[in-house]
């Protein structure tokens, strides 16, 4: 696929995001939202990670997003802050076709650049084998199942939780933390 590319993503990329946002939720089980989100919320979620200096790309084929992915924090608690969740999500026509892949490889390095150290995949249903696959490529490794937590489509649906650790992971105190050591 040469004419790949990935990039930051802009205000301007927030319709296409939408609408593969919105066929996830209303076909998908890799999220558990029900009712899809419109514009203006997907509008205030891109503001909200991008005002938390978050990393948000896209994948640009021909001129048109067919997927995006970003990562945010992983829990809001200030204990939590060097730990990222990450999101990835593609054009059903575009799957299988190493996208995803790229944009995971993407989204890591840029958080591995904003000094982050551990990555958090929570994967929607235990039968998303494509999205583990990928996780597994990129370095997840399998932390565990949460079974029968999500209700969708008429069916119990299990959440899978893989991490990977960024940089220099949990070797060395990060930066803003060396003096507080053992307090």
């Amino acid at each position: 696929m040469s004419s790949l590319e990935i990039r930051p993503a802009t205000a301007a990329d927030l319709p296409s995001i939408t609408e593969i946002y919105e066929h996830a939720v209303r076909f998908g089980t890799a999220t558990f939202e029900l009712i899809p989100p419109d514009l203006a919320e997907m509008t205030r979620r891109f503001g909200t990670l991008m005002d938390g200096g978050f990393p948000y790309v896209v994948a640009v084929v021909e001129g048109r997003v067919v997927g995006y992915a970003y990562a945010g924090a992983y829990r809001p608690r200030p204990a939590y802050r060097f730990t990222v969740e990450n999101s990835v999500y593609l054009q059903p026509a575009i799957h299988r076709r190493g996208i995803g892949l790229q944009l995971l490889q993407r989204l890591i390095a840029e958080c591995e650049a904003r000094g982050y150290r551990q990555m958090i995949a929570v994967i929607g249903d235990s039968a998303n084998a494509a999205s583990i696959g990928v996780h597994s490529r990129c370095g997840f490794e399998m932390i565990g199942t949460h079974p029968n937590v999500g209700f969708k489509f008429g069916r119990w649906l299990d959440t899978v939780m893989m991490q990977r650790a960024l940089g220099e992971g949990a070797t060395t105190l990060p930066a803003d933390d060396a003096t507080a050591t053992r307090r």
